[in-house]
């Protein structure tokens, strides 16, 4: 790295004693959390599995930064909170960026810079990006020791404001955006990603939901052909298209279902019940469940519909889902397992908020999407060094960003000798012991 004359500036004076400063530290690195990320992506073998999707063209005798290189040094630079490749400019020259990467800090070779990201990002092709999808798809259900006997998978879109006139990008009057609405699918039980699939910005039809979740049910059940599978979603997930799909495969489903005079005349019974009683008891707020069949006019046959009623002092508040599982009550069908759903909106805050997935300003929807899938490894990463937190800890449960703050932006000199390479750490550092013991944890078993 070329060393620029940095001037120095001052602050005011402590003590009677001036103050100078200067960004001449040397070997500093702000990022020394990221040899923790380095230690879980060892641990999932994360880049190496998606380099392996991706064919790599170029002369082999003349290439400096090898594909899952760049990957690593990208996906690392996310997750510390540098979402555009720009960043890379300077980070490559990071003496932890470049040891978490594999490389000497001072006699190594400097990572990739921009250009060679986004060459990279722009070099695979429709089928290429289909075999990236399925290495996250093959990651999570890798990260079970054995086939669960159910699981519960959540889907759901969130909106992605474009940058510019990005193929594939449409105006959404609701949102009143110009924008993408990517799918976002999770296990809920662990809050690991499934999928996530650029999309343009629209209401996705039931045809659409039904080939995704077609593809993807064929790769689960490859691995696990006896686990149980219920797909959760709200009112415009729940296409007839898409119900008759699972009903054919033997998939569980629960979707809200948007109401109408004719449900709201099958549960009126019950309705006027949790009212009066609510109004002969002076509450402000009186919950009750009821359960019917329903069959709309694109239905072939009836199906089960739980509705909530609430009743305030503001009047009736119903709300409908519709499902085919057949036990449970109509409270344990909406509040235990459909409200559970929330929870997926959490995730994908996490996902888009914290690691900046929303960053697609490629013009070619191909590149946008393998972006995704570099923001989703980088979710991997967080999530695998979250879960190496102790459980009793308070970081065991805390968002990325919270974990990024107090364990990835740690100052550490960085010094390299004939034998060794040291980093050391602020002594005053408040984490200190935890950051010793998520090292531990995710150190490789030796012989």
């Amino acid at each position: 790295m070329t060393d620029d004359t940095l001037l120095p500036f001052a602050f005011p004076a402590v003590g009677r004693k001036k103050i100078t400063a200067a960004f001449d530290g040397g070997r500093i690195t702000t990022d020394g959390g990221v040899m923790l990320l380095a230690a879980a992506e060892r641990r999932l073998q994360l880049a190496e599995r998606l380099a392996a999707a991706i064919d790599d063209p170029r002369d082999p005798n003349r290439v400096t930064h090898g594909v899952a290189d760049i990957l690593r040094a990208r996906i690392f630079a996310i997750a510390c909170g540098y979402e555009d490749a720009n960043d890379l400019d300077r980070l490559r020259f990071d003496p932890a960026f470049k040891l978490a990467c594999g490389r000497l800090p001072d006699s190594g070779l400097d990572l990739c810079s921009q250009p060679t990201c986004s060459r990279l990002e722009n070099l695979p092709d429709l089928r290429t990006v289909i075999r990236l999808a399925g290495v996250l798809v093959d990651l999570w259900l890798s990260s079970y020791a054995a086939p669960p006997a159910n699981v519960t998978l959540d889907i759901d879109d969130t909106l992605d404001v474009v940058h510019g006139h990005q193929q594939l990008s449409l105006f959404n009057g609701h949102y009143d955006e110009r924008c993408f609405l990517p799918i976002h699918i999770y296990d809920a039980a662990t809050g690991r990603p499934v999928a996530m699939i650029l999309r343009p910005g629209k209401t996705p039809t039931g045809k659409e939901i039904r080939g995704h979740l077609r593809r993807l049910v064929r790769r689960i059940r490859a691995r696990w052909p006896t686990t149980r599978i219920l797909i959760r979603g709200d009112s415009h997930y729940g296409r007839v298209e898409v119900m008759q799909w699972c009903e054919k495969n033997g998939i569980d489903y629960l979707f809200g279902l948007a109401g109408n005079r004719v449900l709201k005349r099958l549960v009126e019974e019950a309705a006027d019940d949790i009212r009066t009683r609510r109004a002969r008891e002076q509450k402000p707020v009186l919950r009750g469940y009821a359960e019917t069949r329903y069959k709309a006019k694109s239905w072939k046959t009836q199906r089960r519909v739980s509705a909530r009623i609430e009743a305030t002092t503001m009047g009736l508040d119903i709300r409908f889902v519709v499902t085919n599982l057949g036990k449970g009550s109509a409270e344990h069908i909406y509040d235990i397992i459909y409200c559970a759903r929330g929870q997926a909106e959490n995730l994908i805050k996490m996902h888009k908020s914290q690691l900046a997935s929303d960053r697609t300003s490629c013009r070619s929807p191909i590149a946008n999407q393998v972006r995704l899938v570099l923001h989703t490894a980088a979710y991997w990463l967080m999530l695998t060094l979250r879960e190496a937190v102790p459980r009793t800890h308070q970081l065991s449960r805390a968002e990325f960003a919270t974990l990024r703050l107090r364990l990835l932006k740690i100052g550490a000199r960085v010094t390299e000798t004939v034998s060794r390479i040291r980093l050391a750490f602020a002594a005053a550092c408040p984490e200190a012991d935890l950051f010793r013991s998520i090292a531990t944890t995710l150190q490789p078993a030796g012989p």
